[in-house]
């Protein structure tokens, strides 16, 4: 069974779960257990951090007890906190898996590019004060594109066997105070976007000018880059596959954000 699940990671300690059960995973998996009548293990498509939110992340379980699909929504949604939802349940063969039939991930970084902090986008959005040019971090981020060594944006304890990903799409849009990063790659690194994103404000910033990027980038030094950025902005906005699984697709929408941002 493959499930769709959208969550506001600010109240979790990320998707994996942990021994106190603060893990949307092992929330996901007590709710699915009660459908269940028996323990139910989950593999999910992206593995995310604390704080950071999912709008299509993918998962799969096996289960040899059979339930309408209406149980695996409604019902698993009923033994969910408010903060987590199934957005729907699809039964898929053997084959499926939800990480490794991924041909791609899509991110989006929400920024709030203004004075003063957010307050009722709190833990929704990233903030950073100063104002930040657009023209100069897109110039920048065209630089990611193509399949590169991203050891520079890294995680030190992240456990990817390979740091080479490709990056298909970095798209940079600004809505009113609100900048949004768009990343599209076969994969991301443990930290990948939050890094890519720090770096970038360095540029718009006026800190280091676009070609910046480049040498951080061919050098592979996670030192070079800028600090890892707030997780708040971050949002794991769609898992896709190639077509012969017919996965329904998960809403895209932002909170208080239009819809249009996720295009």
């Amino acid at each position: 069974m493959a499930l769709g699940i959208e969550y506001d990671g600010s109240g979790f300690c990320g998707w994996q779960t942990q021994s106190g059960g603060c893990a949307v995973q092992d929330r996901l998996e007590q709710a699915c257990a009660g459908i269940a009548g028996m323990p139910v293990k989950t593999i999910c498509a992206g593995r995310t951090d604390a704080g950071v939110h999912a709008l299509g992340q993918v998962v799969h379980f096996d289960c040899p007890v059979e339930r309408p699909l209406s149980a695996w929504v409604r019902g698993v949604n009923a033994l969910l906190p408010p903060a987590m939802a199934v957005t729907w349940a699809q039964p898929v063969d053997e084959e499926f898996h939800a990480r490794f039939s991924a041909r791609a991930r899509v991110y989006r970084y929400v920024l709030l590019n203004a004075p003063v902090r957010p307050a009722a986008d709190h833990g929704r959005v990233g903030w950073f004060h100063q104002p930040l040019d657009v023209a100069r971090m897109r110039e920048a981020a065209a630089m990611l594109t193509g399949e590169h060594d991203f050891s520079a944006f890294r995680a030190a304890e992240c456990q990817a066997q390979s740091p080479v990903r490709t990056m298909h799409e970095v798209s940079i849009v600004q809505s009113g105070p609100y900048v949004i990063f768009g990343f599209r790659a076969n994969a991301f690194l443990h930290h990948m976007v939050r890094n890519l994103v720090g770096s970038l404000v360095y540029v718009g910033k006026g800190k280091h000018d676009p070609q910046w990027l480049a040498g951080v980038l061919r050098d592979r030094d996670r030192a070079q880059a800028a600090p890892t950025f707030d997780a708040s902005g971050l949002y794991l906005a769609r898992v896709e596959y190639e077509s012969r699984w017919i996965l329904p697709e998960s809403r895209a929408e932002l909170p208080r954000l239009a819809c249009e941002i996720l295009r």
